[in-house]
């Protein structure tokens, strides 16, 4: 049991370093007072849509708990199930708001910071990232390690295992806030985004992104909600390829810069093949600069020229072929 204590302690100087951190990011320079301004719009408008989806989702854990209870006694099983699965709801419900709360501040301080070096620019997004999983972490030991503790200190189980069965109520209310939140946030996302495109690139003809376009707020509360929110499906994901797939110039130079492997390999093939299949030349240009092998084939035996050609991409294809760029083919019959 004494054991039980140091996790404990890990769990609460988990949360500690993520206060600390917190800290450290809010003390950091916000910019101009445009960019404050901004900044405060889409924090106002993304914890908006935090509090309007948990005013929701408290009806539903009441309802499963309820529900939950009345399952295990009827079962001759523990009624406190429940009791875990509203402490699991509980913790994950905490953890989402404190990484909405620091991924909104952090937004305009990393611009800021880029203002002026890439390498502090990425120290403030990546603080403010490290707040939301060491929040995760610290509240998951917390949560399952304080149950533990608390349902055995009361002797309320003379079964371990059906302590343990007790539980794993945890982990249903933590995922089920999970999954809600992150199915919530990829709506609210991709309808931000769809509705910013409409409005603004097709009726009125105002560029992606452009301050004129009052729906770039949406769509920037939209990223936060669903980014804080959500995890990346498919094998092999990583947060270079997702930049470059959302053809992020600036976040794949600070990946790059933090060490990021520019030719590793994925089931979508290397960073480069990405970027060619996508056409985004910037991008493929600063992987080449940067020392990206031009022609690794993917495990189809393709080179990013090959995926630039058979995705229309031309003028990516051309790129690459000034650079020494060759086909698949070529390179098979050269016997490489």
């Amino acid at each position: 049991m004494n054991n039980l204590y140091y996790v404990l302690g890990a769990g609460v100087l988990a949360m500690v370093y993520a206060f600390w951190k917190t800290s450290w990011i809010n003390n950091q320079d916000e910019g101009s007072d445009r960019m404050k301004q901004i900044g405060a719009s889409i924090a106002d408008g993304a914890m908006a849509f935090l509090k309007a989806e948990y005013r929701v989702l408290a009806i539903f854990v009441v309802i499963v708990a309820c529900l939950l209870a009345y399952a295990a006694s009827s079962q001759g099983d523990s009624w406190l199930v429940s009791i875990s699965f509203l402490s699991g709801a509980i913790a994950s419900a905490l953890a989402g708001y404190l990484g909405m709360r620091v991924a909104t501040k952090a937004n305009n301080r990393t611009t800021n910071a880029a203002q002026s070096s890439l390498a502090i620019a990425l120290n403030v997004a990546f603080t403010g990232g490290s707040v939301m999983g060491l929040s995760v972490v610290g509240l998951g030991v917390l949560g399952v390690t304080g149950l533990y503790v608390v349902y055995d200190h009361l002797e309320l189980f003379s079964d371990p295992q059906k302590l343990i069965q007790t539980i794993t109520g945890f982990s249903l209310g933590a995922s089920s806030i999970a999954l809600f939140a992150r199915v919530g946030g990829g709506i609210y996302t991709k309808a931000a985004d769809v509705g910013a495109d409409l409005v603004g690139k097709v009726e009125a003809g105002i560029p992606e992104d452009h301050p004129l376009n009052p729906a770039t707020i949406a769509d920037n509360v939209g990223d936060n909600v669903g980014d804080v929110n959500a995890k990346e499906e498919g094998e092999g994901m990583t947060p270079l390829l997702a930049a470059i797939g959302e053809d992020r110039k600036i976040i794949v130079e600070l990946l790059i810069v933090s060490g990021e492997d520019i030719n590793a390999q994925s089931e979508m093939g290397t960073p480069l093949h990405l970027a060619a299949g996508f056409g985004h030349n910037e991008i493929a240009e600063l992987l080449i600069d940067k020392g990206a092998n031009i022609n690794t084939m993917d495990v189809d035996g393709k080179t990013a020229i090959d995926l630039a050609v058979s995705e229309g991409k031309r003028e990516t294809a051309d790129l690459l072929r000034k650079h020494g760029g060759k086909t698949g083919a070529e390179l098979k019959a050269e016997g490489k």
